[in-house]
């Protein structure tokens, strides 16, 4: 398994690769936290420096209870969020028989999170897409706790989360002051899904309108991925590689082929690539960052959705 991963479960087929255990159907929360790894608890405790042992004012080390981890060194304005407390509040921001179909630990649990599918499904442009809601937390001081919709493409499991324009896909809030009164208003989140969706719909129709040929479509690649000159020739080779990818997703991918040739089918293209290309250099933190792109948008998808409007 991964260095960055500690723990997770996924249901069906697996992300990331294969890491984490499999589980035959989607737990509720009190199976899924132990399945995730997740079934434990932080407590704060004071920080001392130096051989004299003279206590740090105004900072606690995050503890991890079951093998005594430091997670991270936080102010003592810093508030915890237990992860029986997210699981919690995604049950009550979902409702009875919320299933969760991935949950885990990152970086020896200074970062977890949870991942849940709403019960909506949508059409759009013919397509299938159902909307995600992930809760993720940091425990080491690094983030925020940030909740987001992603919808994902169900044919093809691509995930489509636009940054829009005219809607707010995710809410995020600091360690600090009344955290369990922000964490109410998070059940906003719910209101925003709807409209996210209502205007992710309007967005793939117009994109629909937007006649892209082969020649357009190689125009944008080209922007989207641009070649410097200063670039070494290994660089551009790695770029002209990609860029082909990309091309070769929008005219022949399986998936895509019963569409017109337009900015709804390239956007597919592109977050294919984004979501299921294999990187040049395969780092540590592949996994981790993948899923990043999962909670905070992919910005090639959102540079190619940028590009698509201005050529619209």
């Amino acid at each position: 398994m991964s260095a960055n991963v500690e723990s997770m479960f996924y249901t069906r087929k697996a992300p990331w690769h294969g890491l984490g255990a499999q589980v035959k159907k989607a737990p509720g929360s009190r199976e899924a936290l132990i399945y995730a790894g997740l079934d434990w608890n932080v407590i704060q405790k004071p920080v001392f420096a130096g051989h004299e042992g003279i206590p740090v004012e105004g900072f606690a080390a995050n503890v991890r209870d079951t093998d005594s981890r430091v997670l991270g060194i936080v102010t003592d304005r810093y508030r915890v969020v237990q992860n029986r407390d997210a699981f919690a509040f995604k049950d009550a921001l979902l409702g009875n028989g919320v299933k969760y179909e991935t949950a885990g630990s990152l970086q020896g649990g200074r970062k977890v999170w949870l991942l849940a599918k709403l019960p909506q499904r949508y059409i759009m442009n013919g397509d299938e897409l159902a909307p995600y809601l992930v809760f993720s937390n940091s425990h080491d001081g690094s983030g925020a706790i940030k909740v987001a919709i992603t919808p994902v493409r169900v044919v093809c499991q691509n995930t489509l989360n636009l940054a829009l324009d005219r809607a707010k896909r995710s809410w995020s809030a600091c360690h600090t002051g009344a955290v369990r009164e922000k964490l109410e208003d998070a059940k906003h989140t719910l209101l925003y899904a709807e409209e996210y969706m209502r205007e992710l719909g309007r967005e793939f129709e117009r994109l629909r309108k937007v006649k892209v040929s082969s020649d357009k479509a190689e125009n944008i690649v080209s922007m989207l991925l641009p070649i410097d000159n200063n670039m070494s020739e290994v660089s551009k080779k790695n770029i002209r590689r990609q860029q082909e990818d990309i091309l070769m997703r929008y005219q022949k991918a399986p998936d895509l082929a019963g569409m017109d040739r337009n900015g709804y089918r390239f956007i597919n293209a592109v977050s294919d690539f984004a979501t299921h290309a294999e990187p040049i250099r395969r780092k540590d933190n592949y996994q981790e960052s993948l899923f990043a792109k999962t909670v905070d948008g992919n910005p090639i998808t959102d540079k190619a959705y940028a590009l698509l409007k201005a050529v619209a």
